[in-house]
């Protein structure tokens, strides 16, 4: 049994990779970073560092990548492989389609059996940009065989992953720093064939839209919360935003909002939803894991997209009947987010500089300048002004 795991990043290796090789499952990375995959192949292990219980820290051996430039050896791996994952990161989704599509009709002329391919990206619709970018280039000789035997489907990575601390870079270089949390949702709606057996901490759901979407403006839309009114605050860590009673309070009302807009839209009990929301601010409150503002803040301007966190849970709830009065707080405060080593940071501080907020809503946000939600944006920012948050 063999997997390939496209992405040797921080979720590829300290959870994914984590998981196949507790489960004994071989796998192989394919890297698009040169150096990456040749630090993986001579050191052929890493440390997964479970924060907040080392007893459970695992050190994952013989491990092994596959360059972008190997492309015959990528083919012959997703043709033979039982299951096929990516976390690469949404942006880059459309870089892996070629080889993806090049190991299908390998397997279609070799192994014609049916192949799973998992997104475990924290990104929209990532298995829709997949499927859509195989059936743009694949040849029509093969179509009939991708359409039948490939199930393209997404999963859900709740579990953190966080940089490491120089002193654990400096006795392992691939070590992994990752939250003790161990399920692995996914739709199990859209599958070909069946997930491998062996695989531990799958958790296959059916009504997956809602599940997704819970995680997304639960989630998402409380991190990006903390993090950029954090920012503005001036914290450095996550955890240590997330106990300041400000902070908490307009937490508090995002919880709010999210969870009416969603009990709404998915017919769920509030109470229900409201539960959830606690496992959220549990893990932004989590000591253990030492997370920086900067990296979770990092590329406001992707952050501020319309479907995104923020914006995209505020028009959610505007959609559900529900004035998004704190998310409207922490979008005021992303577009004032500033950090001049991140270069999304940079563009934005100039193009609210030079152009002015309502540049940034309508450019970025995607906002209509006399609508709802644009005007109490604009509200906010004079309230967190008058507040002395920001200048």
């Amino acid at each position: 049994m063999s997997c390939v795991i496209f992405g040797a990043g921080k979720i590829a290796r300290g959870f994914v990779g984590h998981l196949l090789y507790l489960s004994g499952i071989d796998f192989v990375f394919v890297e698009k970073v040169d150096s990456l995959c040749d630090l993986i192949n001579e050191r052929q292990e890493y440390l997964v560092n479970i924060l907040g219980d080392s007893s459970k820290n695992t050190v994952v051996k013989n491990a092994r990548a596959l360059k972008f430039s190997q492309k015959e050896e990528i083919a012959a791996a997703i043709a033979n492989a039982d299951c096929v994952f990516n976390s690469v990161g949404g942006k880059n989704l459309g870089e892996i389609v070629p080889f993806l599509t090049a190991g299908i009709k390998k397997r279609a002329e070799e192994n014609p059996k049916p192949l799973n391919i998992i997104t475990c990206e924290n990104w929209k619709k990532p298995a829709d940009i997949l499927r859509d970018g195989i059936t743009e280039i694949i040849p029509d000789n093969y179509k009939t065989f991708f359409e039948e035997n490939v199930g393209i489907t997404e999963a859900v990575i709740m579990r953190s992953a966080i940089e490491s601390t120089p002193e654990l870079l400096a006795k392992d270089p691939l070590v992994v720093n990752v939250q003790d949390f161990w399920k692995f949702p996914f739709d199990a709606s859209r599958l070909k064939a069946p997930m491998p057996e062996k695989m531990i901490c799958l958790e296959p759901i059916y009504e997956f839209t809602g599940f997704l979407e819970r995680k997304f403006y639960t989630y998402n839309a409380a991190n990006g919360t903390t993090s950029f009114v954090g920012a503005v605050l001036g914290y450095e860590y996550i955890a240590d935003a997330a106990y300041d009673e400000r902070i908490l309070k307009i937490l508090d009302g995002v919880y709010k909002e999210t969870a009416t807009a969603l009990s709404k839209k998915h017919n769920f009990p509030f109470d229900e939803q409201w539960a959830f929301t606690r496992t959220s601010l549990n893990k932004l409150q989590d000591k253990n894991i030492v997370d920086y503002i900067e990296r979770n803040a990092r590329d406001p301007i992707r952050k501020l997209g319309p479907d995104d966190r923020l914006v995209g849970s505020a028009r959610l709830c505007l959609e559900y009947g529900v004035m998004p009065e704190n998310l409207a707080i922490a979008i005021a405060c992303a577009i004032h987010y500033e950090q001049p080593t991140d270069e999304f940071a940079v563009q934005l501080k100039e193009m609210r500089e030079k152009h002015g907020i309502l540049y940034v809503l309508e450019n970025v946000c995607k906002l209509d300048a006399n609508g709802t939600l644009a005007k109490l944006i604009l509200s906010k920012v004079e309230e967190i002004k008058k507040w002395g948050w920001i200048q």
